[in-house]
């Protein structure tokens, strides 16, 4: 075995497989590598379009949460409004049906006061005909002087 005839036919051997796999095997792996970075720059070219949707849905996100946030605010507002209107018609309420209470009770005081002085003068004209029955040492009849009785206790 001659060792160049071997290294020829080695080396037209290697050759043969270079040129069948250039051939026969090349295209496809260079189409494979070509299909793989298109891939990749569309999956590249998505995810740019997904994080600017993802930036602009932040920015929606963002403007109504701030919208709420305004309406919540609003809200409150007109809820310490009628607070306080309810609370500013309750006190006037009050104040109404205090006054209301007050007269009540000042028609009352002046009716229990009338009643007062009248049974008072009652009393004081049975003082009266007992005083002037224990002066006089003799017995007044009430029914005969009735008349000069009224008349002691309006004066009274």
């Amino acid at each position: 075995m001659i060792p160049n005839l071997t290294l020829v036919i080695q080396g037209l051997a290697f050759f043969a497989v270079v040129l069948m796999v250039m051939k026969l095997g090349w295209p496809h792996i260079i189409a494979a590598i070509e299909d793989r970075q298109n891939k990749i720059a569309e999956g590249l070219s998505q995810a740019e379009k997904a994080r600017k949707e993802l930036a602009d849905a932040d920015a929606r996100v963002a403007d109504e949460i701030r919208k709420a946030r305004a309406e919540a605010m609003q809200i409150i507002d007109k809820a310490h409004q009628q607070a306080a209107q309810i609370v500013d018609k309750a006190r006037q309420d009050a104040i109404v049906e205090a006054t209301k209470q007050k007269a009540i009770a000042a028609a009352d005081i002046e009716a229990q006061a009338h009643k007062a002085r009248e049974e008072l003068r009652g009393k004081v004209a049975a003082l009266a005909v007992a005083g002037a029955e224990k002066i006089l040492k003799r017995e007044i009849d009430a029914n005969a002087h009735k008349s000069l009785i009224d008349q002691l206790v309006t004066e009274i």
